[in-house]
């Protein structure tokens, strides 16, 4: 059921008129998305519940109550304020899901932004976005705590690649999952912007985002009117009508002067304001251009001479030896018909290219090259499968060796009867990065790292291999980033932990879940 909710904020520096929307989807029976939109705090908050069957909704609520009254009764700075009440929210919700079972687990993500005057002060965990409208254009302001969402931010995947993602609904800051204080590291992302009254602020939970592009929620949003009622509804209408696949939320905040660059109002004021530009401008840019046409002969008269005296000053001109053109790198595709379609291609890439693979069934040990990378076009629908009849490197998925650096991203590497996996991957003395890709149904380990390698391993999913998840060898020392490592080892008899290492190996360990592994590790942990 659709809940609307609006408000006409008081009078300040900056006025702003504001409403929120909240949807359960076309897909959920529930709705575990929150908003509050208060007049009297300036506070506007988006919650999205995570836990499902663990009480996400429950969790959501709890966040909204001690949020708003954290925010009354609390006093000093705007971000102190929002740091303690996102905190107590954080805390409460922790210490109400240790007191039920049914309710372990349970968190929420939210965004959150105070207004005061003409400014607003921002605090933010998690993968719900707040959104900047000014000047014709929407730009998002707060991070996405994903793995996804930061390889999106760093230009690795594009916006449509990031929403379609497999993995994009996982994330490493949640509000909930553990005790927090307010300056804790790692926790909350806070800013302060001026708002100013030309502008607006859109808060959304990702039911909006990975429904619409930025351009889809803008083209909505540029065409308000002065009724953020109706914007709020037609934007959670537009992620329905993309799938509703998700709750979606959303607050609409606009500044006292913002109108949309498409609404009706403004369009019909367009033909005026431009003949009037046109007259006051049209002597000053005939000045401009007949500058600009004296310049360009000027210019063509200086490289004719230039071109005779070189011509002159060398009679052999026409027989001088042309330097050899240096290939750029390429993008070479791998035929998805053969089995063999990937090796193909990188028995022909060079370093700086780049193999790209489409969906399909492939057969290993796949060779990674210095300097190639080598891209699932689409994310998780590239298999990648030991080849039975092999007699070198049999039952290798994948193997680095000397690779300094290339990639391999997006891939599924998995072993059952007929594709006996020994190894996932095996890298030797290599800097290689292993990004986006699942491993399982490994004999003797899911990813093998040794001969003083430093690989970078970012996004896995390495799980259910009989051998450890990582086994690392010799003195290496990969980076560890962001997978998430589970359920290897558990063979009875045959115990194994998620990460072994030897005691000269010195891998770093970032926002990894490493969880119900044969054997713990030091630090083992929910999702962070």
């Amino acid at each position: 059921m659709r809940e609307l909710a609006r408000e006409e904020v008081m009078k300040t520096a900056c006025a702003w008129r504001a409403a929120a929307a909240t949807d359960a989807g076309l897909e959920r029976n529930t709705n575990e998305d929150r908003v509050l939109v208060d007049e009297s705090l300036g506070a506007f908050l988006v919650v999205d519940g995570l836990g499902g069957h663990a009480a996400g909704e429950l969790a959501a609520e709890t966040a909204v109550q001690a949020i708003s009254e954290s925010i009354s009764g609390g006093s000093g700075g705007a971000e102190h304020r929002v740091r303690t009440a996102i905190t107590e929210a954080n805390n409460r919700i922790y210490r109400l899901a240790q007191s039920n079972s049914e309710w372990r687990g349970m968190a929420c993500v939210l965004t959150l932004a105070l207004a005061e005057e003409d400014r607003v002060t921002v605090g933010h965990v998690g993968d719900s976005r707040l959104y900047l409208a000014w000047n014709g254009t929407l730009r998002k302001l707060t991070s996405d705590h994903s793995l996804v969402g930061e390889k999106e931010e760093q230009g690795e995947l594009d916006e449509r690649d990031a929403m379609r993602h497999p993995r994009r609904h996982e994330i490493f800051r949640d509000v909930g999952s553990q005790l927090h204080e307010p300056d804790d590291p790692d926790f909350i992302e806070t800013r302060t912007l001026l708002f100013r009254p030309e502008a607006a602020l859109l808060l959304c939970s990702d039911g909006l985002s990975d429904a619409l592009t930025t351009n889809e929620i803008n083209s909505i949003v540029e065409r308000y009117e002065g009724d953020p009622e109706l914007t709020a509804q037609q934007l959670v209408e537009a992620a329905n009508i993309a799938g509703g696949r998700d709750n979606v939320s959303v607050v609409f905040v606009a500044g006292s002067e913002f109108i949309g660059s498409e609404s009706v109002a403004l369009a019909g004021s367009r033909p005026r304001h431009a003949t009037t530009r046109m007259r006051s401008e049209h002597g000053r840019w005939r000045s401009v251009l007949t500058r600009i046409s004296w310049l360009l002969v000027g210019l063509i008269i200086g490289i004719l001479a230039l071109a005779l005296i070189d011509t002159l000053g060398n009679r052999d001109f026409f027989q001088r030896k042309q330097t050899p053109t240096v290939p750029g790198p390429k993008r070479i595709i791998a035929d998805d018909s053969d089995g063999l379609g990937i090796r193909a291609a990188l028995a022909k890439a060079r370093p700086g290219d780049t193999v790209e693979v489409p969906p399909g069934q492939y057969l290993g040990p796949l060779q990674l090259k210095e300097g190639v990378d080598v891209i699932s076009s689409v994310p998780g629908m590239a298999v990648i499968r030991s080849d039975p009849a092999a007699t070198t490197d049999a039952g290798i998925g994948a193997i680095a060796t000397a690779a300094h650096p290339g990639k391999l991203q997006g891939f599924v590497i998995s072993g059952d009867e007929t594709h006996p996996l020994r190894i996932g991957i095996d890298i030797t003395g290599s800097s290689v990065e292993i990004a986006d890709t699942e491993v399982s149904g490994a004999i003797e380990a899911g990813v093998r790292i040794g001969g003083n390698s430093s690989p970078l391993l970012l996004a896995n999913y390495i799980h259910g291999n009989t051998g450890p998840g990582v086994l690392i060898r010799d003195a290496s020392s990969p980076r560890l980033v962001g997978n998430r490592i589970t359920d290897n080892g558990t063979v009875r008899g045959a115990l194994h932990a998620g990460i072994e290492e030897p005691p000269d190996a010195h891998p770093v360990l970032k926002n990894n879940e490493i969880s119900h592994n044969g054997l713990p590790n030091a630090g083992d942990s929910a999702p962070k």
